[in-house]
Formats: structure tokens, sequence, C-alpha cells
């Protein structure tokens, strides 16, 4: 976009968030049900979006934290898919940056403003479609190549 007057540009560059597959000593895999919409009532691994100043890895620890209360560790990267993220009327483009990690305690607890509720999934019982996004899914896809998991 732009300005006709200034010549100002506004470049529409996405939104970066970050989400993370928490495995416990199981191998179950942690999942939330979003409390709000976009996506309310469905499953999603916990994350958010990353603040600005903030590093992805900060972001991943900090989301956690807030939303299900666990310490995590052993955090990798995962893989990263576009995604979009409509609210307020306004559908925005967002690069979403998926980690794994393993739980370091399995007591969760969650933030009801932002989670409707904790599951610990058996990933070879757990179907992508039941994931908010298709960026989840698509990033699910990758976790069971990586792990060589048969669905």
């Amino acid at each position: 976009m732009v300005c006709a007057g200034c010549g100002f540009r506004l470049y529409f560059n996405p939104a970066v968030a970050v989400a993370v597959f928490i495995q416990r000593e199981d191998g179950r895999i942690l999942l939330i049900r979003r409390a709000k919409d976009p996506g309310a009532g469905l499953l999603a691994p916990p994350g958010g979006f990353i603040d600005i100043g903030e590093r992805a890895e900060s972001a991943v620890h900090r989301e956690v934290q807030e939303e299900v209360g666990l310490r995590i560790t052993a955090l990798e990267f995962l893989c990263s898919q576009p995604n979009e993220y409509a609210f307020g009327g306004v559908t925005y483009p967002v690069l979403d940056l998926f980690f794994t990690a393993q739980a370091l305690e399995t007591e969760a607890s969650c933030d009801p403003e932002e989670v409707q509720d904790l599951e610990w999934h058996e990933p070879s019982q757990l179907q992508g479609e039941h994931l908010a996004f298709p960026s989840m899914r698509a990033a699910w896809q990758e976790w069971l190549r990586r792990n060589d998991v048969a669905v």
C-alpha cells in the first residue's frame, strides 16, 4: 500500500507465532482446547504470538507457562508453516514456527482465558484434522514423519 500524498509504503508482512508439541515420558503429546476464536473448542499445541524484541525460543517458554503452567526442556525447532488468522474482521498473514519439547512435569493447569481444557494424546491416535489450523495439521504431519509414527 502506498500513500498517494507522501509516497509512504506500508508492507503487510506476516506476524510471527510459535507453537510446541510437548511430549511426556510415556510418549503422549499435550494439546489444548482453544477457549477463543478463531478455532474455539478445537485442539492446538500450546503457543501464541511472539512479542516485539522477543526470541522465538523465549516466546515458546512464555506461552507454555502462561497457557498450561509447565516447564519444558529439550526445545527443538520442527518446521515453519504459513497460516492465516482471522481476527476483528481482518485476516492476518502469520508465519507459525513449530517446536518440539519434553515436559519436565505432567501436572498442567489451564489459563481459562486461553485454554478450555488440556489433553494428553497418544501420537498414533491423533488425527490431524482435529487441529485448529491448517499450519498445525501440516506441522503435525511433519512431527509424525520425523518420529516414524503411523496413524
